[in-house]
Formats: C-alpha cells, structure tokens, sequence
C-alpha cells in the first residue's frame, strides 16, 4: 500500500494483522488517496471530505478548523420524551439544496414547536443529486451540500435556535458505484444477502475491523461533527450472529461518548420487526437503542383516511389499529401479517414509554416509494388530512413531520438518481419501473429518477406556506403540539407507560383553541 500526496507515492509499512501505516506532514486543504498493490488511486474509505466526488481523491479537514470546534458549552437538546421530529432531504427542501440554504428556514420550525430536525443520509454518495441511502463514504460529508464546513455551520444554526440535529445514517449496504472498500478488505459478505446487495461482514473472518470502522463512523458524526442523534436506517438489514450485537456494541461506544463530551446523545433506530428487544437497555439483552420509527400507527392512520388496501396496507383495518397502536406501542406485536404471511413482531413491555416509539402520517419512505410519489395532501381532502394529523398528535408515540407537512405542501417526493455512469443509470432507471409495473395506474408513467425534473418537482414550493389554507394548517400543527406540551405532559410522555396515558385521556381536559 502507497498513499499518493502531492503527486507522490509514499509506501506505507506492513503491520500486523493486514494494517498498513505512515506518518507523514499534512495540511487543512491538502488532497490524498491510496494505492493498493500499484493500481489506480483511491479515496480513503474514513475520508472526512471528497471534493470531486466518491471516485476522486480525499481531501484533509483540520477539526479544529470547523466553525464551533472547541466549544466549552455543549448544546443539550430537548430530552426525548418531549421530542417532536422533522425530517427533510437537504437537496429538495430548497431550490439551492445545501446545508447553508436549509439553515435559513429553521426559525420556523422552532416556532412550531420542533425539537430535532432529521437530515437524510449526508454521507458521500455518487453522482450530484440522490436520496444518499446509497452512500459509499461514511464519514463523509456530501460535497454539492457544502461539505463538513456548511454541516458544522447549520449545526450552530440549529443549536442557536434550541434544535437538536438528527442525521440519518446508512450502516446496513453500501452504494453501487464509489465503493472500493472491497479493495481494502473483507467489508461485505456474501454469506448473508440485502434488498440493496451483499451485507455488512458484521460476523464474518476479520470482521472485528469492520465493526470498527461502522461504530468509528457513527462516533466521527457524534463526536466530530456535533451531530446530536443518529437515525440508523433499517437495523434488520444488520445481519449480526455475534455474542453482542453491533447494535449494542455501538450503544455502548455512544453512551461512552456522551459521558465523555458531557452531552446527551442518542440513536434512533428504522426497524420493521417490531422487536421490544430494540429498546430495550444492553445489560437487559437488548440492543440499547434510544428510540425507534414505528411504522404501524402510520399505517394505520394512513388506511383510516384515505382506504387503501394494497400491499403492506392490507395488513391494517383503519381505527381499530389505530387504537392498538395507542394501547400497544406496536399494532403487530405478535399478529400474523396477510401481506407477509407470518407473525411479525412481540409485546412491547407496559414499562416501555410511548416516546421510544417515532410515528408519523408521512415519511420520507411513505411518500417517496408511492409510483408518483403523492402526499397525503393530494391524497384526501383537508378534513381527512386534519383528522390524521389529530390522530398523530394525540398519540403517546413522538410524533415526526415530513418537510412541508406543516403547511400543506402538495410537491410530491419523487426518487431520484443521478448517477453519472450511463449503464448504472438505466438499470435505475428500469428497475424503478419494474417495481410499480402491476399497478395499471402507473405503467409506463413511474418518473424517471435520472430526469432533472423528477428532482425539480420533489422541491419544496412554499408558496402554499402563504395562503389561508397553509397558515391554518400550520396553526393546527403549532396548536396540537403545544396541547401534547401543556396537557398530555403525564406519564406516556415522559418517563411513564402507556398505561397511563390511556387513564389519563379518559378525563377532560381544558380547551386548547385548537383552530
């Protein structure tokens, strides 16, 4: 192994174990990769920054260099059991798409009552414009969003204003173009298959580096970046026969951090297992995470308003789930699934608040992988739409809105690629088409992700924001948030269960002048 500085190749010494080093001067700005056995240049798999895109060489960012290093008072967020979530895509959520544009529309948020504003996935993913779950640079932040530098400045927007920074991070595949961490070691398996591709060698020969390297990720984020929770994108796709789960092992290594930093911080897990064991604390077995998205009071909710019963919707009657959802955290805690044919999930203990559970009426998810990618809004009239806004409010579960759900918006959120090498685009291409061709509706008519357009149309409009039908909007999710904050403060919302929270709602409670 060789690291090439300034156009020269330095070799690197053997170490045990498969390690190579050197140490060699270096400066903020300067640009490096690696060269194994005499091929082509690499990107360093732990780069902080990839100017020219995840095939281009890396470039080094002095920490002490990032705006807010080296703060003395570190921001503590709201505590989860008060936290009320908004997530939004940086490339769409304005017509700029960068971090330095999204941090100008954060006052509003606070004034609505949001605690944590969820980014998708930042890390370095290829081609301009994407989704970023098929990101290959883990400890990366996307260039065309402003690198490390913009994140580091919209963390100290955020934290000025009283909001935490969620990042949604992708530990469970990698992209398909950009990933050259095959080259450097055994870091995918084939002993365990994806909807996305080979797995994470979490069990495998060698596989205690490759555990290294995703919890030295997730610490780099935390730590380095300022972030304050980690969203980890679908945990069921981490295939981990180990004695300790990575899951836990991570747990430990944040709670480590936290400690260490003097600040709170947290990890949010996207399963579809309904599995207890999730939140529950490592010394108790359980994988220690803090919270978890919980995709059935969505589900549910969603069938409520709108009827639909095709695919995983099938599953879900409407109220009555709904109601299972309040009472038991899950709605599937042990029923069996039509659409999957087999019981998923297990009851969630009565100990366990309704906060460690994130629900939603729209997610990044629920829009984007629709064929057209419609929003509720398009979906229902604005009486159905306030009704499942009620029934998300109310609810012991954290509640999460989708960006510009707080005024109506009506754009849809679409997918969308632009992978820069012809043939990766076509196979994108036609297999997005694939997917939604039984549905009559829409064959021949999926948007084509690489389409400019399809990423324009995904952008947030705003001028619905402005109109009486936005602003009343707005004041509905303003009001229902504060009525969560003022009269449901008992114990499903903050260190109690779920039990509670259904003797609780069962008196009267004052007028919240909720328009």
């Amino acid at each position: 192994m060789e690291v090439v500085v300034d156009g020269t190749a330095q070799p690197l010494a053997a170490l045990a174990a498969g390690w190579h080093a050197a140490r060699l001067p270096g400066r903020d700005g300067q640009d490096y990769a690696y060269r194994l056995d005499g091929g082509p240049p690499r990107p360093d798999p732990a780069s902080w920054r990839q100017p020219e895109g995840v095939h281009g060489p890396s470039r080094l960012v002095d920490p002490a260099g990032l705006p807010g290093a080296g703060d003395r008072n570190p921001f503590r967020p709201a505590p989860l059991s008060a936290a009320v979530y908004y997530e939004l895509h940086v490339g769409t959520f304005t017509p700029e798409g960068t971090l330095d544009a999204a941090a100008q529309h954060l006052g509003p948020l606070a004034d609505l009552g949001v605690t944590h504003v969820e980014l998708q996935p930042l890390n370095a993913f290829n081609g301009p414009h994407g989704w970023g779950y098929d990101g290959v640079g883990w400890y990366a932040v996307h260039e065309p969003y402003g690198g490390p530098a913009a994140l580091a400045r919209f963390v100290d927007a955020a934290h000025g204003l009283g909001l935490a920074v969620v990042v949604d991070a992708v530990y469970n595949h990698l992209g398909p173009s950009g990933n050259y961490l095959g080259e450097f070691g055994p870091y995918q398996t084939e002993a365990y298959a994806t909807p996305w591709g080979p797995a994470i060698n979490l069990d495998g020969p060698d596989c205690d580096p490759v555990r290294a390297f995703l919890v030295g990720s997730a610490l780099h984020w935390l730590a380095d970046l300022r972030v304050d929770a980690l969203r980890l994108d679908a945990v069921h796709g981490l295939v981990d026969t180990s004695p300790v789960h990575v899951l836990a092992e991570l747990a430990d290594a944040v709670a480590t951090a936290g400690a260490a930093l003097g600040r709170p911080l947290a990890l949010i897990a996207e399963s579809d297992r309904n599995d207890p064991r999730t939140v529950a604390p490592v010394a108790g077995h359980g994988l220690g995470m803090d919270a978890q998205w919980a995709d059935d009071l969505h589900h549910a909710i969603h069938v409520a308003v709108t009827g639909e019963h095709d695919g995983y919707y099938a599953d879900h009657r409407g109220l009555p789930d709904v109601a299972r959802a309040y009472r038991n955290g899950f709605s599937y805690d042990g029923r069996r699934s039509p659409s999957r044919r087999r019981r998923i999930g297990a009851p969630l203990p009565d100990d366990v608040p309704g906060w460690r559970l994130v629900g939603c009426t729209q997610n990044h998810d629920q829009i984007g992988n629709r064929a057209a990618g419609d929003r509720l809004t398009t979906l229902v009239d604005a009486d159905l739409v306030r009704v499942a806004v009620v029934l998300l409010c109310a609810a012991p579960h954290a509640p999460l809105l989708f960006m510009g759900e707080e005024y109506g918006e009506t754009a849809p959120f679409q997918f969308f690629t632009s992978h820069p090498e012809p043939e990766l685009a076509e196979a994108v291409r036609q297999g997005r088409a694939r997917e939604f061709a039984a549905f009559a509706a829409f064959a021949g008519g999926v948007p084509d992700p690489q389409d400019p357009a399809t990423l324009a149309a995904s952008t947030l409009d705003r001028s619905r924001a402005d109109t009486p039908e936005g602003r009343a909007r707005r004041a509905l999710w303003r009001d229902l948030l504060a009525a969560r904050r003022e009269y449901f403060a008992g114990a499903a919302f903050t260190d109690g269960c779920r039990e509670d929270s259904r003797r609780q709602r069962s008196g009267r409670y004052p007028d919240a002048r909720i328009r």
